[in-house]
């Protein structure tokens, strides 16, 4: 009976745990406070930190309000709809070039003449093998400066 008082114990501190960080948001969607944004939930105009450590598979991000100082800025949630897992840096590809084709109408300038570069999130092989085909797009400062406010059509 008393190991059933440790797994509840701990499945509501993880629950608590996750409440506590979860990014806020206002009515609108706009992320108003600082939290955890999960990878699968993020959208178009969420701004975020880059991680402390490189992730292999990154699974949620530190979200905050765009008008303080961040790292990036997402600008597109793509679904991919090809068939088959692409080999190689064939997924890589993908998702840079299906962000790419969105980069100009949300930032208002075209890539080759902007400050800003393309980070993209993609599935793994494991996560398309459920169903997993998002794609997110985000930018960020060439030089790593901090981007304040969103960059949408701000002609960076």
């Amino acid at each position: 009976m008393k190991s059933w008082g440790i797994y509840i114990a701990a499945a509501l501190g993880f629950f608590i745990y996750g409440a506590a960080t979860k990014v806020d948001r206002d009515d609108s969607g706009a992320i108003v406070g600082e939290g955890r944004v999960d990878a699968f939930q993020m959208r178009v105009g969420d701004c975020f930190d880059d991680t402390s450590a490189y992730e292999e598979e990154v699974t949620s991000v530190p979200g905050v309000p765009c008008s303080e100082p961040h790292d990036n800025e997402t600008f597109a949630v793509i679904d991919l709809t090809v068939a088959d897992y692409p080999a190689g840096d064939g997924i890589e590809e993908l998702a840079y070039d299906s962000c790419m084709t969105k980069f100009e109408a949300f930032v208002g300038k075209d890539y080759e003449s902007s400050s800003l570069e393309i980070l993209t999130m993609y599935p793994t092989a494991q996560s398309w093998q459920q169903d997993d085909r998002e794609v997110v797009c985000a930018i960020y400062d060439m030089d790593t400066n901090k981007l304040v406010g969103s960059a949408k059509g701000r002609g960076l």
